[in-house]
């Protein structure tokens, strides 16, 4: 029997924003039956200096919560997983083609995944336009295919990658097609 599933990132990132919504909202119920004590336990000198501590904890809580919906929940690690999370967020909002495994294998094998590698070897290196970050992109091939949203630092991990995938969408189709230097 053939079964069609979503590709485990879609599965994942579906999954991690309904338990961030869950969280949030849990959060906020629970803030609120904290909030509402009866009022016969309460003393009635500390009544409204105890009512603006609740609202005040309460509005907080929603707040966190709409901010953790607004963003899905999403939270992206400082390293290589991060980076290429957050480069497929930009990179599906924009429209432009590319899957985790094609980045990372690309990656791998242009930097070893060290967003501060420079290639000081190669012909462009020689022209003294040297290939940096993690996807070994030219500063002029960034510059034309910089994405908005991302830093406009040729280094900075993100914008290197969605940059690198944006060229190779415009070029190969993808960066899933790109098996050697491109």
């Amino acid at each position: 029997m053939l079964r069609t599933t979503l590709p485990r990132t879609a599965r994942i990132g579906r999954t991690h924003k309904l338990s961030a919504a869950l969280v949030a909202t849990a959060s906020c119920a629970a803030a609120v039956a904290l909030a509402t004590p009866s009022q016969a336990a309460t003393p009635a000198g500390h009544l409204a200096a105890a009512d603006h501590l609740k609202v005040t904890a309460v509005a907080t809580q929603a707040h966190t919560a709409k901010q953790a919906a607004s963003k899905g929940g999403q939270q992206y690690g400082n390293n290589l997983d991060g980076w290429i999370r957050q480069s497929l967020d930009i990179m599906k909002a924009k429209g432009i083609p590319g899957s985790y495994e094609g980045l990372h294998r690309n990656i791998m094998r242009e930097s070893s995944g060290n967003p501060n590698a420079v290639n000081g070897w190669d012909v462009n290196a020689v022209n003294g336009i040297p290939s940096k970050g993690l996807l070994q992109v030219i500063q002029p091939t960034f510059d034309t295919y910089h994405v908005s949203g991302t830093a406009n630092k040729l280094t900075d991990p993100v914008a290197n990658i969605t940059a690198a995938a944006n060229y190779a969408a415009a070029r190969y189709g993808s960066i899933d097609n790109v098996n050697s230097a491109y």
